[in-house]
């Protein structure tokens, strides 16, 4: 009997860790689509994509976020047009660094459901048949995603996954805009700023002092100790021709000049 509980708890332990490195394996796949596909591509037309490569990052965001796309680009490119003011989404500086991140998903749904603030940033993405039958169903989404992992690995190992998942995903991306515009470097003179172990949790987005100051380029790192994961999955597309690169180079917006306070 020792021998079988022993057996038991081997078993759930290893159970545990495969869940939780799927669901850091999801939640990396999901921050690749949603930096590569929804960041720069959609909202700041850095990149073009084949359309393959399209309806694979619709199908993963689907899946794994149940993101309505129009809704997420409207909401970010609200934020570069009112950065840390009233009318930004998700300000830390209006709001405080740890408010944002607890209620940054509360904050992001807010705006996404006003829908002046898509007709508004968003007008150059209308909803095509594919989204109003299928993508704009996040819950559809999200269940077909944890349905196809209880059938590959169980209910126990999906489930877990799902969580670990979820919560990495939201707290993640919700640190980009709390942390991302209180902590860290700012080598460019605005108020986001670089934090490289936020960029390797997210693809690049902890370079955020570097996207504000360089929205339109499809390359966050600006220097070359920088890491950028998401550059490094647009490279190899680009050899397969899954997507054309606009600009990765430095077209600083006006006022975002190198900073000459410390950083």
């Amino acid at each position: 009997m020792v021998d079988d509980v022993i057996t038991f708890d081997v078993a759930w332990y290893f159970s545990l860790v495969i869940a939780g490195v799927l669901g850091v394996a999801i939640t990396t796949v999901a921050n690749l689509a949603t930096t590569v596909y929804l960041h720069r591509g959609l909202s700041h037309r850095a990149l073009t994509f084949s359309r393959p490569a399209r309806g694979s990052f619709r199908i993963v965001l689907w899946l794994t976020t149940g993101i309505r796309p129009r809704q997420w680009v409207a909401v970010h490119r609200k934020h570069h047009a009112h950065t840390d003011t009233a009318e930004d989404p998700h300000s830390p500086v209006i709001h405080g660094w740890w408010k944002v991140q607890v209620r940054n998903y509360a904050m992001y749904r807010r705006a996404a459901r006003d829908v002046t603030n898509t007709e508004r940033f968003a007008k150059d993405l209308p909803a095509d048949r594919l989204d109003k039958m299928l993508f704009d169903r996040a819950l559809l989404g999200l269940g077909t995603g944890i349905g196809i992992l209880v059938l590959l690995f169980g209910p126990l190992i999906a489930m877990v996954a799902a969580v670990v998942h979820l919560n990495y995903y939201i707290a993640a991306n919700s640190a980009v805009n709390a942390i991302g515009h209180h902590f860290g470097r700012r080598p460019y003179d605005n108020s986001a700023t670089n934090l490289q172990w936020l960029a390797f949790l997210t693809a690049g987005e902890g370079f955020h002092n570097n996207h504000h100051a360089a929205p339109t380029s499809a390359k966050l790192a600006h220097r070359w100790y920088e890491i950028d994961l998401g550059w490094f999955l647009i490279k190899p597309m680009t050899w397969l021709r899954l997507a054309r690169v606009r600009l990765d180079g430095l077209k600083l917006v006006s006022g975002s000049q190198p900073s000459t306070s410390p950083t």
